[in-house]
C-alpha cells in the first residue's frame, strides 16, 4: 500500500520530532477514515525509504502506537489498523478513573465536570 507515503508530510524544522509527527498524522489518518480498520501498513523499512527517514523512526512511531492500541501488528503478516478505535477504550477507562475519583471526594456530577472543563482550557 503506497498510500501512506503519499499524504504523510513531515517537516524537519518543526519544534516536534519526526516519529512523533509521523505517529500523529497515522492517527489523523485513522480519526479521519484515510486508514480504515484493518488496513495493512507499509513495512517500517518501506515507509521509512518512501518518507526519506531512518528506519528506526518509523519503527518507534509504530511501536508507540501499537502500544496505544492504533495499530496491531499480526507477526509474519504485518502491521494493521487496530480493528477498534483505541480511543473508545482509552476515553472509556479514564472516564470511569475519573468519576471513581469524584465519588471517592465526595464530589457530584456537575462539579466533577467543572474541573474537566477546567482542564481543556
Amino acid at each position: 500500500m503506497g498510500g501512506l507515503g503519499e499524504w504523510v508530510r513531515l517537516d524537519q524544522q518543526a519544534g516536534s520530532p519526526l516519529f512523533d509527527q509521523l505517529r500523529t498524522q497515522i492517527i489523523d489518518g485513522v480519526r479521519d477514515g484515510r486508514l480504515t480498520p484493518g488496513t495493512r501498513l507499509p513495512t517500517v523499512r518501506d515507509l521509512a525509504g518512501q518518507l526519506g527517514l531512518a528506519v528506526n523512526t518509523v519503527a518507534r512511531a509504530y511501536r508507540e502506537l501499537e502500544a496505544a492500541g492504533v495499530l496491531e501488528t499480526r507477526g509474519r503478516f504485518g502491521t494493521f489498523v487496530a480493528r477498534v478505535d483505541p480511543a473508545d477504550n482509552a476515553m472509556a477507562a479514564a472516564a470511569h478513573a475519573f468519576a471513581e475519583s469524584a465519588r471517592a471526594l465526595g464530589i457530584g456530577k456537575d462539579e466533577a465536570l467543572r474541573y474537566l472543563d477546567a482542564a481543556f482550557d
